[in-house]
């Protein structure tokens, strides 16, 4: 498997893989219906970086890089993964995690937080804690899951070594 960084050829092949999650409704706080386009730009146009995970010509999942905040917050980092229906369980977004706080580190960020982490998403929240992010706050009732209405959403956050 390779990590790169998102090339525009790529769109298509991610848009298959990110619009399934999106439509579902459980782990990202976008509208169920959200427009194509509206998911490229939150995906793609607004982070400062987006990478794709490949095998075989085939994007097996992707992850953001952005500032979590602006001017004074901006030495953390927030980002996303989404791994295809079809790649999960086999370590992809564990390898992309790990290959997002190496880009962390050398775009100068300190810290990385993710800002709503859907405490029903356990398989995340796990992943996470092995990879060395502490739960510091729980949002009551933050996040509004298609499946089990209101639930949990969780802070993580974690010091990149530099």
């Amino acid at each position: 498997m390779e990590i790169r960084q998102f090339q525009k050829s790529d769109w298509p092949q991610l848009w298959a893989v990110i619009e399934p999650v999106f439509r579902a409704g459980e782990t990202y706080p976008y509208p169920s219906d959200i427009s194509e386009q509206e998911a490229q730009q939150n995906w793609i146009d607004t982070p400062q970086e987006t990478w794709v995970a490949i095998e075989a010509d085939e994007i097996l999942g992707s992850y953001y890089i952005k500032p979590n905040q602006p001017g004074l917050g901006g030495h953390v980092c927030n980002c996303g993964y989404i791994v295809s229906e079809n790649a999960r369980g086999i370590g992809i977004a564990s390898n992309m995690c790990r290959h997002s706080q190496q880009q962390a580190v050398k775009l100068g960020f300190k810290a990385m937080q993710y800002n709503l982490v859907v405490s029903s998403n356990e398989g995340a929240i796990a992943l996470w804690k092995k990879l060395g992010f502490l739960v510091v706050g729980t949002l009551s009732n933050a996040f509004n899951s298609e499946k089990d209405g209101f639930v949990d959403a969780l802070i993580m956050y974690k010091e990149l070594s530099q």
